[in-house]
Parts: C-alpha cells; structure tokens; sequence
C-alpha cells in the first residue's frame, strides 16, 4: 500500500501537542491511565499521564499490570474500563419533579450538559462497541437523549493495536486488531531500537483540521509497511477464538443443553462481565424522592440480566436460576442479538474472560456445546 495525503507520522512530542490541541479547543480528553494498578480510562491532562512503559497480563480470572522495557504509550491490550460509561453513565437523571404549589409539581427533564469528549486510544474492537451502542440507542424510532447528547460530536483517536492479551478473540468475531473505519485519526505506535513515532491515518474532515495543526512528516512506504506488520503480528499473536458461523441457529437449538447446569455451578452471578463489556445496556429506572415531600428524582442506572430481579415480573422472577441468567445473557450477546440489532452483541475484547473471578470463557462455553450438538430445539414452553 502506498502512502496518500491521508497518512502522516506523528513523533511523541507530537502526541503531546495532539492532547493540548484537543483540550485547548474545550474537549475534554478522555484516555488511558494507570490508577489502583490496572489501565483504566480516564480525563486526561498531558501525555505524561497516559500508561507510560506499562503493559498488562490478562487471561481468564486474571489482570496483572506489568512493566514493559519500553516507553510504548499504548502497550496494553485494553483497558479494565470501557468507553460506554461516558456515553451511557453509570447513573443518569431522566427528570426531576418540584412541588409547584399545593396540589401540582413541575416537571424538568435531567439538565447535565453533555461533556464535550475526545476519545484517545480506542481500539478496533471498542470502536465496534460504541458501534454496536450507537444501533441500540440512536438507531430506533425514539433515540436515547442522554446517550445521543454525549455522543454527538464525540472526536475518536483509534490507536492500532499491537499488544493483545490472551483473553482477546476479535479476529474470529471480525472486529480487530486493526481498524479501518469509525475514527477521526487512527494512530500505530511505531516503537524500536530506533525509533519511537505514531502513524497517523485520517478518517475524516475532522481529522485533516487536526493533523494540519500539529508537526508531523509525510508517511512512506516503509511506514505503513512497519504499521501493517504491528497489526498482523497482534493478529498472529492472538491464540482465543469462537466460530461464529451458524452461532444463533446453534445456541436455539441447545437451550436445554447440559453446558448450562455445568457453567452454573461455576457463575457467582455477580455481573462482573455485564459491567465490564462494552455492549451491555440493560438498565433499571428508580424513583427517589425527598424527606419533605418536595421533590422527586427518577434516575437511570446500570442493572444486569444476572441480578435476580431483573427478571421480575407480576407473581416472581422469570429467570429465577443461575443457569437461567447465564443462558439469557450468552445467547442473548450472540444470538438473539442478531434478531434485535442485526449484528452480533460481542466484539471480541474478552473483558467478560479477564474480568470473571472465577475464569468462566464464553469461547470456552460455546465450543462446549457446538461439540456436542445435535439435540433437537425444545419446545419453547419448556424454556426457563
């Protein structure tokens, strides 16, 4: 591939300069850090406090920060946090009521202003969330207010990555480890014994103003060839995958399958994957009010398939089992999904693999069942 006007080379004192830009026009640069030792993401305010020479360690049940011998700036896999919670909050004001006079309230929708955000660091299979977060939210017929508040005018910074973690699968799920659209400027460290510099890819109008006012060089051959190998080596490197063709006819078939009882007896239930992935939405809505009588507040909040109650209906909860909780939210994220939003609700990130305390691996799972398939579907009556 040869070098176009979309391609440039950024040195580290450039990225510098890309943050000050970003902050100087009033966005508020969100990014990676390092914080109660895991990368997490965070307001940014220089360079200086993005993951400087930190990698990590992630696997099934498992997150360790670990030094690198570089001073790579993006030498992670992804970070404990996702984007979601600046674009869907983890609490929201809906409205807020006010006694008015005697017999009446005024009503107000919730007044947060939208940050302006400038997203640094995102990865292929993040820009693949917020994609997916954008189907769920903006593209019905009553679009989310909050979530279309803040994601308008969102400025995203992709960086390439080159450091995937054993728990990353988005190969097999089409989403990374390189991105190709979605962004304003995508960035590939280009990091060795000689050199430490940024490709820069532009994505959009947005993206030319931008680059046009930080110092850079014109991209060569050699460049892309070095930020190409950065992507196909993470690609190489990545040793989880799940085999998606026929995935939602399968998991149909097999609502009764003895996989469940088995990765029951292992869940705790405790939501650890729905808070860590990047798709999940499901929420509660919860009234709360004053001493006096004055006000009232309803709010949004996170909630999770695996809470107990989220099931709950007149006369009880309708999934009232672990494995019940567990067979919603797997065939839902890649089955059912299909049927709501046309696309498939994982990307590939393997947050929910790192961040389960006891190491369940949804690849795992449902390698498990396509090994054993063949039951005939059950009738939908006996589905619980």
């Amino acid at each position: 591939m040869k070098p176009t006007a979309r391609h440039a080379v950024l040195s580290v004192r450039g990225l510098d300069a890309l943050i000050h830009t970003l902050t100087d026009d009033g966005f508020t640069v969100v990014g990676p850090t390092v914080r109660d030792d895991t990368i997490v993401l965070d307001e940014l305010g220089d360079d200086a406090t993005l993951p400087v020479g930190w990698g990590d360690s992630q696997d099934a049940g498992s997150y360790r920060l670990r030094r690198r011998d570089d001073d790579a700036r993006f030498g992670y896999a992804v970070p404990a946090t996702s984007w979601k919670r600046f674009l869907f909050p983890p609490r929201s004001v809906l409205w807020r009521a006010h006694r008015s006079d005697r017999d009446g309230f005024a009503i107000e929708e919730g007044t947060e202003a939208a940050p302006r955000y400038a997203f640094l660091g995102v990865r292929a299979c993040e820009l693949a969330g917020i994609g997916v977060q954008d189907q769920v939210f903006l593209a019905g017929t009553h679009p989310d207010r909050i979530y279309h508040e803040r994601r308008e005018g969102v400025i995203v910074i992709s960086v390439q990555c080159g450091a995937p973690a054993a728990s990353c699968f988005c190969t097999s799920t089409g989403t990374g480890p390189r991105a190709d659209s979605g962004f304003d400027l995508a960035l590939t460290e280009l990091l060795d014994e000689d050199r430490h510099e940024f490709l820069i890819e532009v994505g959009t109008a947005r993206g030319v103003d931008l680059l046009e006012r930080l110092e850079h060089r014109v991209a060569s051959p050699d460049d892309l060839e070095a930020a190409r190998a950065v992507t196909d080596g993470a690609a190489a490197r990545m040793t989880r995958s799940i085999e998606v063709d026929g995935l939602p006819g399968l998991l149909a078939r097999n609502v009764e399958h003895p996989r469940w009882d088995d990765v029951a007896e292992r869940c705790l239930a405790c939501a650890n994957c729905t808070m860590a992935c990047p798709t999940c939405f499901c929420h509660a809505v919860e009234d709360v009010g004053d001493l006096a009588g004055a006000s009232a507040t309803r709010q949004r909040r996170w909630d999770s398939c695996f809470s107990l109650d989220f099931s709950h209906l007149h006369g009880g909860q309708t999934r009232s089992s672990t494995r019940a909780r567990y067979r919603q939210w797997l065939t839902h994220k890649l089955s059912t999904w299909w049927d709501q939003f046309g696309s498939s609700g994982c990307v590939g990130c393997g947050r929910c693999i790192t961040w389960c305390p006891v190491g369940i691996d949804l690849t795992a799972e449902v390698r498990a069942i396509r090994m054993t398939d063949g039951a005939p579907a059950p009738d939908a009556a006996v589905i619980r």
